[in-house]
């Protein structure tokens, strides 16, 4: 498949050859050729190697979306060098814990970024991105990379506490962009419109990375902006794009979606995080289908897959295993469940990451036997077709119960009332825990506990039902939209929780 002296920039050479003059990559006033983005690429790896960049050397970026962080990764690749993408919203502090751990010999940031990366780091290392797009008089760096070679350092988004370096390699990208052109049927007639956030796994491999590996064309957005990519999908007219329920909404929410032609589109992936029903259903019932990748920064992160074929049937699964991955789930004990058993998934595949960055205790913890212990708790029907029912580390055991948030929240999502909500478990000195709404009211006025309440009369069991609700300003979330449930945890005690 994949030849063993090669590196992931020789994917775009390949391409720059059999079809020099197609669009890689527009972005803003810009239009990028595969020949130009290969060209681009070697004078990156030139710049790096002039600046000591080696093998096994980090380079930062810090920034929004750009096709310079592309670069960046693919000139990484050709010089075995492990690029470090930083998510932009973090504050001072985390980023110097991150740059601390990391250790990269070179930081790029964008003009906006620029006091706060030397802040970060205090040293010498930051360069402004302006330094790279004048390149001028760099000489030809070694081509050393191998796909054995790690390649991608990203930062888990520290959902409980600490984050950790999951540490990937050139294979596991290639073999994730196997995955994923399997999941898309990628051609290099396929269009995409990236706008979730290249510093993030889901933004930069799910669509992006492999379409440019597969001689597809890439239309990138800075940032998310649900009217402009309305507009956008009827000016460009792409064939796919990747979501999260925040976006989802975002869209089929605002006032141009039904007049918006969208008949380019094969359909829409969406992931980070279960993904109810009632977001999918504004754009089935428009004749858009959604599928959805399940996966982990650990897993590069394509891991399971619901093509677009299947979704409308079953929209509640996340699919059935990416091509190049397995998929177990099991008990507390590691013995796999029987069809429709709950228990927690484990993925094995040449996309999952090799070991947490300099963390030899985290990596013997999550990986059995080659088998990464994705933390998530799912099942699977008769037929094979996996359902997330939450993360194990939320599920809320009541009076001896396991109840997952996740059935409550799909329940939440459907109702009017809330213009966000979750479900986290609380202490209690009777049940041990039980299930609260945390949520934001859709209105100037808050329904009644009552009325929440009601929501899951004859819908679920009894002793799942939450029993209380607390209403804030907003829920906090990551930067792929994902509910930061430790952080609501912390908000109960900060606000009046309604009985």
């Amino acid at each position: 498949m994949w030849d063993k002296g090669s590196d992931l920039a020789s994917w775009i050479d390949r391409w720059a050859g059999h079809q020099p003059d197609a669009l890689a990559i527009e972005f803003e006033e810009s239009r990028t050729s595969y020949r130009e983005l290969s060209l681009r690429i070697a004078d990156v790896a030139a710049w790096l190697h002039d600046r000591g960049v080696g093998p096994g050397d980090r380079v930062a970026w810090l920034g929004t979306n750009d096709p310079a962080s592309i670069c960046l990764l693919l000139a990484c690749s050709r010089l075995g060098a492990i690029f470090l993408p930083l998510n932009s919203r973090l504050v001072v502090s985390e980023h110097q814990w991150i740059l601390q751990d990391a250790e990269p010999q070179v930081l790029i940031a964008e003009e906006m970024f620029f006091d706060h990366a030397q802040e970060a780091v205090q040293n010498n290392i930051v360069h402004l991105l302006d330094e790279l797009t004048g390149i001028e008089n760099a000489s030809t760096s070694p081509r050393v990379g191998r796909p054995s070679d790690a390649i991608l350092l990203a930062y888990t988004s520290g959902t409980t506490g600490t984050p950790k370096g999951a540490l990937l390699t050139q294979s596991a990208l290639a073999s994730n962009a196997v995955n994923s052109a399997h999941a898309h049927d990628l051609t290099p007639k396929d269009r995409i419109l990236t706008f979730l956030p290249l510093f993030h796994v889901g933004g930069l491999n799910i669509q992006t990375l492999p379409a440019l590996m597969t001689g597809a064309s890439v239309l990138l957005h800075r940032a998310f902006d649900p009217g402009e990519w309305l507009k956008d999908v009827e000016r460009w007219q792409p064939t796919w794009s990747l979501f999260v329920p925040a976006t989802l909404n975002a869209v089929a929410s605002h006032p141009q979606f039904e007049k918006t032609e969208l008949s380019s589109l094969k359909g829409l992936m969406a992931g980070s995080s279960t993904i109810p029903e009632a977001a999918t259903r504004p754009f089935f019932e428009r004749g858009i289908p959604v599928g959805q990748v399940y996966g982990a920064t650990e897993t590069s992160p394509t891991a399971i897959v619901m093509r677009i074929d299947q979704a409308h049937a079953r929209p509640t699964s996340c699919g059935k295993p990416a091509t190049l991955c397995e998929v177990r789930i099991v008990n507390d004990d590691g013995a796999d469940v029987s069809p429709g058993s709950t228990g927690e998934l484990w993925v094995r595949g040449p996309n999952i990451l090799s070991e947490y960055w300099r963390n030899p205790e985290a990596t013997s913890a999550s990986i059995t036997d080659g088998w990464f212990h994705t933390g998530d708790v799912g099942h699977a029907d008769s037929d094979g077709w996996i359902y997330i029912d939450d993360r194990k580390k939320d599920v809320v055991i009541s009076g001896g119960e396991n109840i997952y948030p996740a059935e409550l929240e799909n329940i939440l999502a459907e109702s009017p009332l809330f213009a966000e909500s979750t479900v986290v478990g609380m202490p209690d000195d009777r049940w041990g825990e039980i299930p609260v709404v945390v949520a934001v009211a859709a209105g100037d006025t808050q329904p009644s506990s009552a009325d929440v309440l009601d929501l899951f009369a004859g819908r679920l069991a009894t002793f799942k039902h939450p029993k209380r609700v607390v209403w804030v300003e907003a829920l906090p979330r990551n930067v792929m939209g994902k509910i930061l449930k430790h952080e609501v945890r912390e908000l109960l005690n900060d606000n009046e929780v309604v009985d």
